[in-house]
């Protein structure tokens, strides 16, 4: 008899005991984000960590979620994300959490430091629908100015290349001198212990146009001293292709630096041939021991501006100049001219478009323009009895900015071929936003609310181009080891509590060019360093988003 009431006793102990842990995912189908295969079991969570991944019955916790039929994974890493501006006006980052982002990458050529005064006075002017201060100076301290005014996801940057130029030449179509190019090295050697990844080039537009290789070079010895990489929107994505990733190899080999191309592909019907070559190159260069690889999104048209369709001399000197410029009549002439000629000399994307029916207007500053939203270039030239060229340069010059723009540059084939490709990761090169308040005001490419979750419902599950499995590591443990984060990107021990779980039977994408402004779907819950930012689907309102530095932010004072 008193055997049985101590037995009875310590069941009764055991049940009341206090849980050990804060989270317990149980009977999810776990990938860890190795890309092999998954398995049945859970995920124990403590404070911000990964405490055990396995099997937990006999562990507690706080809040026990049930998974059985999900897929729990690593969150997911936006290689290329634009939510400079949509973070700092709502830090939910709604559009990315629900398709399982929790860290967002930026600085493509452009970041938001180093800036100078007058940097500070040309972003202060040139705000759009989102306004806010300028509190930094820095690029680190932008992203502590994020976290302190509150983030969902995770953020992380590369110094910009254009940044740094214009920092110290403005917009100066010129080489630096050697005083000019230690300026920029020392920049870059701040913005790497500072936690910067790298340097970001984008070397279609002005003023990171205007950097010759040898510069690029200089620039990026300093960040490979610290354990960064180079990462470039190429000078080519067309006509030149191939000869801009032989540059971007040359950049590698003389900094010995990591590189990846940001949103890999071919733009132009006339250059959809390039993919073999393209994926020769790349792969004989990792072959002989280079470290290169690659980012995507999952569409065929890109979004940028209409820059883009306008050649680089005609846009030195900022903004100010370029419109200037744009209003002289025989200047006009000479652009006009260049716009419609094919060139390897820069990237014109209206061109590479095949017809301004296929140039899409997307984002106006001036609210006199923003019924031309969702028009067409060669509708709106219509509209005007005037040449797609003309209506170009006059929306440029009418809106006072370089209008935001979508190009149908690809084909799908390629796409598909892309994905395929075991060293690409994946970006949305967009915002994340919100469907409300000055979102609403201009329409983002699709991809922004839909990039992740369409490789995992439309090439995952419905057109089988990878696995899920290798799906996974490519959006998770791929990206996390190119840019030598640790502690993210998997499901393991000790690694930061970063994990979606989502329906791969359901998850599916829902915007379009048309109505770009609607949430995928199929992502249940998100936790982001171990607080829930989604729950069934619905975003909780935390903020526990962090700065996640580079590799030189160890290396201060060296």
């Amino acid at each position: 008899m008193l055997f049985l009431l101590l037995a009875a006793a310590l069941v009764c102990l055991t049940c009341s005991r206090a849980p050990e842990y804060d989270l317990v995912i149980r009977g999810g189908t776990i990938y860890d984000g190795s890309g092999g295969p998954p398995f049945i079991g859970d995920v124990v969570i403590k404070n911000d960590t990964i405490a055990l991944i396995g099997n937990a019955e006999n562990l507690r916790g706080s809040v026990e979620l049930d998974a059985k039929g999900l897929a729990v994974s690593p969150g997911f890493i936006n290689m290329l994300s634009w939510a400079n501006e949509s973070l700092i006006h709502d830090g939910r980052s709604e559009s990315d959490i629900r398709q399982g982002v929790t860290l967002e990458i930026l600085g493509e050529g452009e970041s938001m430091g180093p800036v100078n005064p007058g940097m500070k006075k040309e972003m202060l002017e040139r705000q759009t629908d989102i306004k806010y201060p300028i509190e930094w100076t820095t690029l680190a301290g932008y992203l502590e100015f994020l976290v302190q005014r509150g983030v969902s996801t995770n953020v992380a940057s590369f110094v910009g290349a254009a940044t740094v130029r214009e920092h110290v030449l403005g917009y100066e179509n010129r080489a630096p001198n050697e005083k000019e190019l230690e300026q920029m090295r020392a920049l870059v050697r701040e913005a790497m212990e500072g936690g910067a990844l790298g340097v970001g080039s984008a070397l279609i537009y002005a003023p990171g146009f205007y950097a010759k290789t040898a510069e690029l070079i200089e620039i990026c010895k300093v960040a490979s001293s610290y354990g960064g990489i180079y990462i470039s929107h190429l000078r080519s994505e067309g006509n030149g292709l191939l000869e801009a990733v032989d540059e971007l190899l040359q950049i590698a080999r003389e900094a010995n630096i990591p590189t990846e191309i940001y949103h890999l592909k071919q733009s132009g019907k006339v250059n959809w041939g390039k993919f073999d070559a393209l994926v020769t190159k790349i792969e004989a260069a990792r072959s002989a021991g280079m470290q290169i690889t690659a980012d995507m999104y999952t569409y065929t048209a890109g979004a940028t501006g209409l820059d883009a369709a306008m050649p680089p001399w005609v846009q030195e000197g900022g903004l100010i100049e370029w419109v200037k410029r744009l209003k002289d009549p025989s200047i006009r002439r000479k652009v006009m001219q260049e716009m419609r000629t094919p060139t390897k000399a820069w990237e014109n994307l209206m061109l590479a478009a095949g017809s301004p029916g296929k140039v899409l207007l997307i984002g106006f500053r001036q609210d006199s323009l923003k019924y031309l939203t969702g028009k067409t270039l060669a509708e709106v030239a219509a509209m005007r009895g005037k040449s797609p060229e003309e209506t170009a340069m006059d929306l440029v010059i009418d809106d006072d900015s370089r209008v935001g723009t979508i190009y149908f540059l690809m084909t799908e084939e390629n796409v598909k071929k892309q994905i395929a490709l075991p060293w690409v990761a994946f970006g949305s090169d967009e915002g994340s936003f919100a469907p409300e308040g000055p979102f609403l005001k201009s329409n983002p490419h699709p991809r922004a609310y839909g990039n992740f979750a369409r490789l995992l419902g439309k090439y995952v599950r419905e057109e089988k181009i990878i696995p899920l499995e290798e799906a996974i590591r490519r959006l998770t443990s791929l990206p996390a080891s190119n840019l030598k984060i640790r502690d993210r990107g998997v499901l393991r021990p000790g690694a930061f509590a970063d994990v979606v779980v989502f329906d791969p039977a359901t998850v599916a994408d829902h915007a379009t060019f048309d109505n770009p402004h609607q949430y995928s779907t199929g992502v249940v819950h998100v936790f982001v360093n171990g607080t829930q930012v989604l729950k069934n689907g619905e975003h909780t309102g935390a903020k526990p988003g962090m700065v996640v530095r580079g590799p030189g932010w160890k290396k201060r004072g060296l």
